[in-house]
Protein backbone atom coordinates (compact mmCIF):
# COMPACT_ATOMS: atom_id res chain seq x y z
CA UNK A 1 0.00 0.00 0.00
CA UNK A 2 1.41 3.36 -1.03
CA UNK A 3 -1.05 5.77 0.57
CA UNK A 4 0.86 6.48 3.79
CA UNK A 5 2.69 9.81 4.07
CA UNK A 6 4.28 10.60 7.42
CA UNK A 7 4.02 14.38 6.96
CA UNK A 8 0.53 14.18 8.47
CA UNK A 9 2.00 12.64 11.63
CA UNK A 10 5.56 14.01 11.82
CA UNK A 11 6.59 15.23 15.24
CA UNK A 12 3.80 13.45 17.10
CA UNK A 13 4.34 11.80 20.46
CA UNK A 14 5.18 8.47 18.85
CA UNK A 15 7.97 10.24 16.95
CA UNK A 16 9.21 11.78 20.18
CA UNK A 17 9.65 8.35 21.78
CA UNK A 18 11.16 6.77 18.68
CA UNK A 19 13.52 9.59 17.78
CA UNK A 20 14.65 10.26 21.35
CA UNK A 21 15.76 6.64 21.77
CA UNK A 22 17.18 6.38 18.25
CA UNK A 23 19.25 9.52 18.80
CA UNK A 24 20.45 8.17 22.16
CA UNK A 25 21.41 4.79 20.67
CA UNK A 26 23.34 6.33 17.77
CA UNK A 27 25.08 8.73 20.13
CA UNK A 28 26.17 5.78 22.25
CA UNK A 29 27.34 3.70 19.28
CA UNK A 30 29.32 6.54 17.71
CA UNK A 31 31.34 7.08 20.88
CA UNK A 32 33.38 4.01 19.93
CA UNK A 33 36.04 4.66 17.30
CA UNK A 34 34.81 1.99 14.91
CA UNK A 35 32.65 2.55 11.80
CA UNK A 36 29.05 1.42 11.68
CA UNK A 37 26.18 0.88 9.27
CA UNK A 38 22.72 2.41 9.66
CA UNK A 39 19.81 0.75 7.82
CA UNK A 40 16.22 2.01 7.69
CA UNK A 41 13.46 0.04 6.00
CA UNK A 42 10.63 2.59 5.77
CA UNK A 43 12.44 5.90 5.59
CA UNK A 44 9.78 8.41 4.51
CA UNK A 45 11.17 11.71 3.30
CA UNK A 46 13.64 12.26 6.14
CA UNK A 47 12.85 15.93 6.72
CA UNK A 48 9.47 17.50 7.45
CA UNK A 49 7.92 20.97 7.47
CA UNK A 50 5.62 21.16 10.48
CA UNK A 51 4.13 24.33 9.03
CA UNK A 52 2.83 22.45 5.97
CA UNK A 53 -0.92 22.09 5.51
CA UNK A 54 -0.73 18.33 6.02
CA UNK A 55 0.95 18.66 9.42
CA UNK A 56 -1.33 21.49 10.52
CA UNK A 57 -4.42 19.52 9.45
CA UNK A 58 -3.87 16.81 12.06
CA UNK A 59 -2.25 18.98 14.74
CA UNK A 60 -0.20 16.00 15.89
CA UNK A 61 3.07 17.93 16.06
CA UNK A 62 1.41 20.68 18.10
CA UNK A 63 0.49 18.03 20.66
CA UNK A 64 3.78 16.21 20.23
CA UNK A 65 7.25 17.70 19.86
CA UNK A 66 5.97 21.22 20.53
CA UNK A 67 4.98 20.02 24.00
CA UNK A 68 7.57 17.34 24.65
CA UNK A 69 10.89 18.80 23.51
CA UNK A 70 11.16 20.66 26.80
CA UNK A 71 11.19 17.32 28.62
CA UNK A 72 14.74 16.76 27.35
CA UNK A 73 17.82 18.64 28.53
CA UNK A 74 19.56 20.77 25.88
CA UNK A 75 22.49 18.33 25.77
CA UNK A 76 20.32 15.27 25.10
CA UNK A 77 21.05 13.80 21.63
CA UNK A 78 17.40 14.28 20.58
CA UNK A 79 17.45 17.96 21.48
CA UNK A 80 20.75 18.39 19.65
CA UNK A 81 19.27 16.91 16.48
CA UNK A 82 16.22 19.18 16.75
CA UNK A 83 18.40 22.25 17.21
CA UNK A 84 20.68 21.32 14.31
CA UNK A 85 17.79 20.80 11.90
CA UNK A 86 16.09 24.03 12.84
CA UNK A 87 19.34 25.97 12.49
CA UNK A 88 19.78 24.58 8.99
CA UNK A 89 16.19 24.49 7.72
CA UNK A 90 14.09 26.87 9.81
CA UNK A 91 11.96 26.85 12.93
CA UNK A 92 9.27 24.55 11.48
CA UNK A 93 11.69 21.83 10.35
CA UNK A 94 11.55 18.40 11.97
CA UNK A 95 14.01 15.53 11.40
CA UNK A 96 12.68 12.14 10.42
CA UNK A 97 14.67 9.10 11.47
CA UNK A 98 17.02 9.25 8.45
CA UNK A 99 17.98 12.82 9.29
CA UNK A 100 18.44 11.94 12.96
CA UNK A 101 20.83 9.26 11.74
CA UNK A 102 22.61 11.47 9.20
CA UNK A 103 23.33 14.07 11.87
CA UNK A 104 24.57 11.37 14.24
CA UNK A 105 26.86 9.43 11.91
CA UNK A 106 30.50 10.18 11.15
CA UNK A 107 32.76 10.05 8.13
CA UNK A 108 33.30 6.38 7.38
CA UNK A 109 29.86 5.31 8.58
CA UNK A 110 27.40 3.96 5.98
CA UNK A 111 23.65 4.59 5.60
CA UNK A 112 21.14 2.46 3.63
CA UNK A 113 17.58 3.79 3.27
CA UNK A 114 14.53 2.25 1.60
CA UNK A 115 11.28 4.01 0.68
CA UNK A 116 8.70 2.56 -1.71
CA UNK A 117 6.32 5.55 -2.08
CA UNK A 118 7.42 7.42 -5.26
CA UNK A 119 6.73 10.92 -3.92
CA UNK A 120 8.37 10.21 -0.58
CA UNK A 121 11.30 8.55 -2.32
CA UNK A 122 11.93 11.64 -4.47
CA UNK A 123 11.87 13.86 -1.38
CA UNK A 124 14.18 11.42 0.42
CA UNK A 125 16.65 11.62 -2.46
CA UNK A 126 16.60 15.40 -2.21
CA UNK A 127 16.95 15.51 1.56
CA UNK A 128 19.40 12.65 2.22
CA UNK A 129 21.16 12.16 -1.09
CA UNK A 130 23.64 14.95 -0.30
CA UNK A 131 24.60 13.05 2.87
CA UNK A 132 25.87 10.13 0.79
CA UNK A 133 23.06 7.76 1.77
CA UNK A 134 22.43 4.67 -0.35
CA UNK A 135 18.72 5.11 -1.18
CA UNK A 136 16.49 2.52 -2.83
CA UNK A 137 12.87 2.65 -3.98
CA UNK A 138 12.21 -0.89 -2.86
CA UNK A 139 10.27 -2.89 -0.30
CA UNK A 140 11.94 -2.18 3.01
CA UNK A 141 11.97 -5.74 4.26
CA UNK A 142 13.52 -6.97 1.01
CA UNK A 143 16.14 -4.22 1.27
CA UNK A 144 16.99 -5.19 4.84
CA UNK A 145 17.56 -8.81 3.88
CA UNK A 146 19.57 -7.81 0.80
CA UNK A 147 22.05 -5.55 2.63
CA UNK A 148 22.63 -7.90 5.57
CA UNK A 149 25.20 -8.61 6.73
CA UNK A 150 26.30 -5.06 5.94
CA UNK A 151 29.76 -3.59 5.72
CA UNK A 152 30.72 -2.37 8.29
CA UNK A 153 29.14 -5.22 10.28
CA UNK A 154 28.73 -3.11 13.41
CA UNK A 155 25.52 -1.11 13.25
CA UNK A 156 21.83 -0.44 13.79
CA UNK A 157 18.66 -1.04 11.80
CA UNK A 158 15.35 0.77 12.29
CA UNK A 159 12.21 -1.02 11.11
CA UNK A 160 9.30 1.40 11.11
CA UNK A 161 6.40 0.24 8.90
CA UNK A 162 3.10 2.09 8.79
CA UNK A 163 1.19 -1.12 9.59
CA UNK A 164 -1.47 -0.03 7.09
CA UNK A 165 -0.76 -3.40 5.50
CA UNK A 166 -2.10 -5.72 8.20
CA UNK A 167 0.16 -8.53 7.01
CA UNK A 168 3.09 -6.54 8.45
CA UNK A 169 2.22 -7.79 11.93
CA UNK A 170 2.77 -11.37 10.76
CA UNK A 171 5.73 -10.56 8.54
CA UNK A 172 7.80 -8.55 11.03
CA UNK A 173 8.83 -11.39 13.41
CA UNK A 174 9.81 -13.65 10.51
CA UNK A 175 11.88 -10.95 8.81
CA UNK A 176 13.63 -9.88 12.03
CA UNK A 177 14.53 -13.51 12.74
CA UNK A 178 15.99 -13.80 9.23
CA UNK A 179 17.93 -10.55 9.63
CA UNK A 180 19.31 -11.67 12.97
CA UNK A 181 20.48 -14.97 11.52
CA UNK A 182 22.40 -13.07 8.84
CA UNK A 183 23.55 -10.22 11.12
CA UNK A 184 23.67 -11.47 14.68
CA UNK A 185 25.64 -8.45 15.97
CA UNK A 186 23.23 -5.83 14.59
CA UNK A 187 21.06 -3.68 16.84
CA UNK A 188 17.51 -3.96 15.44
CA UNK A 189 14.91 -1.44 16.60
CA UNK A 190 11.28 -2.13 15.71
CA UNK A 191 8.68 0.58 16.19
CA UNK A 192 5.02 -0.34 16.55
CA UNK A 193 1.81 1.55 17.41
CA UNK A 194 -0.36 0.73 20.40
CA UNK A 195 -3.78 0.59 18.84
CA UNK A 196 -7.19 -0.02 20.34
CA UNK A 197 -7.76 -3.78 20.15
CA UNK A 198 -4.05 -4.60 20.54
CA UNK A 199 -3.16 -5.99 17.08
CA UNK A 200 0.51 -5.83 18.09
CA UNK A 201 0.07 -8.48 20.79
CA UNK A 202 0.68 -11.66 18.74
CA UNK A 203 3.61 -10.02 16.94
CA UNK A 204 5.32 -9.19 20.22
CA UNK A 205 4.66 -12.67 21.59
CA UNK A 206 6.38 -14.13 18.53
CA UNK A 207 9.32 -11.75 18.93
CA UNK A 208 9.70 -12.49 22.63
CA UNK A 209 9.74 -16.21 21.90
CA UNK A 210 12.67 -15.80 19.50
CA UNK A 211 14.41 -12.98 21.38
CA UNK A 212 13.76 -13.49 25.12
CA UNK A 213 16.46 -10.90 25.93
CA UNK A 214 14.95 -8.26 23.66
CA UNK A 215 14.09 -4.86 25.14
CA UNK A 216 10.43 -3.82 25.04
CA UNK A 217 9.54 -0.25 25.92
CA UNK A 218 6.13 1.38 25.58
CA UNK A 219 4.65 4.80 26.25
CA UNK A 220 1.01 5.77 26.51
CA UNK A 221 -0.63 9.00 25.44
CA UNK A 222 -4.16 10.19 24.73
CA UNK A 223 -5.55 9.74 21.20
CA UNK A 224 -4.94 12.92 19.20
CA UNK A 225 -8.61 13.23 18.24
CA UNK A 226 -11.95 11.48 18.66
CA UNK A 227 -11.98 8.15 16.91
CA UNK A 228 -8.20 7.93 16.57
CA UNK A 229 -7.09 4.40 17.44
CA UNK A 230 -3.48 5.03 18.50
CA UNK A 231 -3.10 5.34 22.26
CA UNK A 232 0.65 4.88 22.56
CA UNK A 233 3.73 3.53 20.86
CA UNK A 234 6.40 0.97 21.50
CA UNK A 235 9.87 -0.21 20.59
CA UNK A 236 11.22 -3.74 20.57
CA UNK A 237 15.01 -3.86 20.42
CA UNK A 238 17.19 -6.84 19.54
CA UNK A 239 20.74 -6.53 20.92
CA UNK A 240 20.02 -3.29 22.82
CA UNK A 241 23.17 -1.25 23.50
CA UNK A 242 24.42 -1.06 27.06
CA UNK A 243 22.33 1.43 29.03
CA UNK A 244 19.44 1.57 26.55
CA UNK A 245 17.03 -0.17 28.92
CA UNK A 246 17.68 2.53 31.52
CA UNK A 247 17.28 5.33 28.97
CA UNK A 248 14.05 3.79 27.66
CA UNK A 249 12.69 3.62 31.21
CA UNK A 250 13.69 7.25 31.76
CA UNK A 251 11.89 8.36 28.57
CA UNK A 252 8.80 6.35 29.53
CA UNK A 253 8.88 8.11 32.89
CA UNK A 254 8.88 11.49 31.15
CA UNK A 255 5.69 10.51 29.33
CA UNK A 256 4.01 9.33 32.53
CA UNK A 257 4.97 12.41 34.56
CA UNK A 258 4.05 14.95 31.91
CA UNK A 259 0.95 13.34 30.47
CA UNK A 260 -0.50 11.97 33.69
Amino acid sequence: MLSYQHLYHAGNLADVQKHALLAWALDYLTQKDKPLTYVETHAGRGLYDLGADEALKTGEAAGGVAVAEGWFAPGHPYRRRLDEVRAAHGANAYPGSPMVAALSLRDGDVMHLAELHPQEHRALQTNLGPWGAHIQMRDGFDTALAVCPPTPRRGLMLIDPSYEVKADYDRVPKVIAQINRKWNVGVIILWYPLLVGGPHGPMLADLAAVFPDGLRSEVRFPPVRDGHRMEGSGLFVVNPPFGMAEEAARVAGLFRRNLG
